[in-house]
């Protein structure tokens, strides 16, 4: 009597990771299903470079949170200039360090927030938004800036927009690089007293910020512990020891 082939063991194991595994082959190559596969989280990756950022969505959102937003752009004109010039990304265009600037107070900012595309402006659409929500209650107290949308933004131009609001702090919810299986990650890096010329050395990072990654909810808790870290240090970066535990004291 013919059973059929044994089962695979490899099988069950792709309910549990989104990465490549016990795909199989036909013959010397792929099947037909895993090449299809493939293909569409590479067009998926693709697309998230190149989908420009909702920035009308993203402030109608924050308006209806009570919220104001601020939009600015880097000195990279359009995607196709971010995606080649980088050092462009880092800086702001003079007409929007100015109206950062005409928004900053006499006494500072203990806190900015800004919300950039990056490298897949998916990730801020989907997850930053749930991200403030988790965060932003637990900082009443703070003194904190206008929300800013950043397009065509690097990470270190969070040091441009800090500095201009004259902030403490500074981070930056920015999209990642996508992966075949991750298109849209976002990304959280904290700098304290953020300046141009900071290096990726006076910063601290969280990443794969999404539901199949490190949850909003719990993205913002750890990233609260580190931003009250950082004050109460002065400093952010390798000085910063994250230290985070789920089972330590509630968020105050």
């Amino acid at each position: 009597m013919n059973r059929g082939a044994p089962p695979d063991p490899w099988h069950r194991l792709r309910a549990l990771t989104a990465a490549r595994i016990a795909i199989g082959r036909a013959g010397g190559s792929l099947p037909t299903r895993e090449m299809l596969s493939f293909s569409l989280d590479h067009a998926r990756a693709r697309d998230a470079v190149h989908q420009a950022l909702d920035r009308a969505a993203l402030q109608e959102a924050l308006r209806e949170r009570g919220l104001r937003g601020l939009s600015v752009h880097s000195a990279a004109a359009d995607r196709a200039e971010f995606l080649r010039r980088p050092d462009l990304g880092r800086r702001l265009t003079a007409d929007s360090r100015a109206r950062l600037q005409a928004a900053g107070e006499d006494t500072g900012y203990d806190l900015a927030l800004v919300l950039a595309d990056g490298l897949s402006a998916i990730a801020v659409q989907r997850h930053a938004l749930a991200l403030l929500d988790a965060l932003l209650p637990p900082l009443s107290d703070w003194r904190l800036a206008p929300i800013v949308i950043a397009e065509q933004a690097r990470v270190a131009l969070g040091d441009d927009i800090g500095a201009a609001l004259g902030a403490r702090q500074v981070v930056m919810l920015i999209g990642e690089r996508p992966g075949l299986s991750s298109p849209d990650s976002l990304g959280l890096y904290l700098t304290h007293e953020p300046r141009p010329g900071r290096s990726d050395a006076d910063r601290n990072c969280l990443s794969n910020v999404r539901p199949e990654g490190l949850a909003p909810a719990a993205a913002a808790r750890r990233l609260d512990h580190l931003i009250r870290g950082a004050r109460a240090l002065g400093a952010s970066g390798i000085a910063l020891k994250d230290d985070f535990s789920e089972d330590g004291p509630a968020l105050a």
